[in-house]
């Protein structure tokens, strides 16, 4: 997917979540507004109460969301036929996406009303939802190949260069002052005082402005690529430890949901069919 197309992909998914959301709020503010003793004799009560037109059409629409936004993603991990169908990280913004909507139009189809078991199932599907905001900054910090697959540990320092070796034949730069470059770009945790150290051990030899512009973007890029080793395996450990909390959420949200569904067709609330 090209730049420009994946920014419209983002951007016409975050303009329906918006405007969906300014709609159901526009419509239905009078009515979420009303207390819930006076809410019966709100014009808008047969069309927005939880067994209404509207509110029962949400419930079940944000059902199939949720349930096709994890079923689909995890199609996309597991299949083999599947793979070569787009990268992974667009299968993620799409589940992303359709699990946002999906327990956005579930609230309103509560109208806020949560009480007994269903309250389980919509605490556990906020607790997903949350988790899964966290999931997302936790998986965006895990380098990845262009298709979306994690890079190993091993992959990643292969494609680290070698600083010294390009220093001493490209740039001629003498003993003392490689050394420190080299260990202000291995060992420092400060960039700006690296950086300024770096720089002044680049005054003490002979290069050009263009000279020492090129090593320090070498010197900036190895830095960064330290940084994503020493953080890679913190971050593999924190997206393990997030599947503890994520899954078992979303399965009891799941089950709860199943079980409201049946019961509801079992007392006859079958909205339109």
């Amino acid at each position: 997917m090209k730049p420009s197309i994946h920014k419209l992909y983002i951007g016409s998914m975050i303009f329906i979540l918006i405007a969906a959301t300014v709609a159901i709020v526009y419509s239905g503010y009078s009515y979420y507004n009303t207390s819930l003793e006076e809410r019966f004799y709100h014009p808008n009560h047969e069309l927005l109460k939880p067994n209404g037109l509207l509110g029962h059409g949400m419930g079940i629409l944000g059902s199939f969301l949720m349930v096709s936004g994890v079923s689909i993603y995890m199609l996309r991990k597991r299949s083999r036929s599947l793979g070569r169908m787009g990268k992974l990280k667009h299968w993620l913004e799409f589940h992303i996406f359709l699990c946002t909507l999906g327990p956005m139009l579930v609230v309103f189809h509560t109208s806020f009303k949560i009480g007994g078991v269903v309250a389980i199932s919509f605490w556990s599907m906020l607790a997903v939802v949350l988790s899964g905001v966290i999931g997302r900054f936790i998986y965006i910090q895990i380098p990845r190949t262009i298709e979306g697959r994690a890079l190993s540990l091993n992959e990643i320092r292969g494609m680290k260069t070698d600083i010294r070796d390009v220093l001493v034949t490209k740039y001629n730069l003498d003993k003392d002052n490689l050394d420190v470059i080299v260990q202000s770009t291995m060992g420092s945790r400060n960039n700006r005082t690296a950086i300024k150290r770096i720089k002044k051990a680049l005054k003490e030899n002979q290069l050009s402005r263009l000279q020492r512009s090129q090593v320090l973007s070498l010197v900036k890029n190895e830095i960064s690529m330290n940084r994503r080793i020493e953080r890679l395996e913190t971050m593999q450990n924190l997206f393990r430890y997030w599947h503890v909390a994520h899954l078992p959420f979303a399965l009891i949200m799941l089950i709860i949901m199943v079980i409201h569904v049946a019961v509801s067709i079992v007392f006859g609330y079958r909205w339109v069919f």
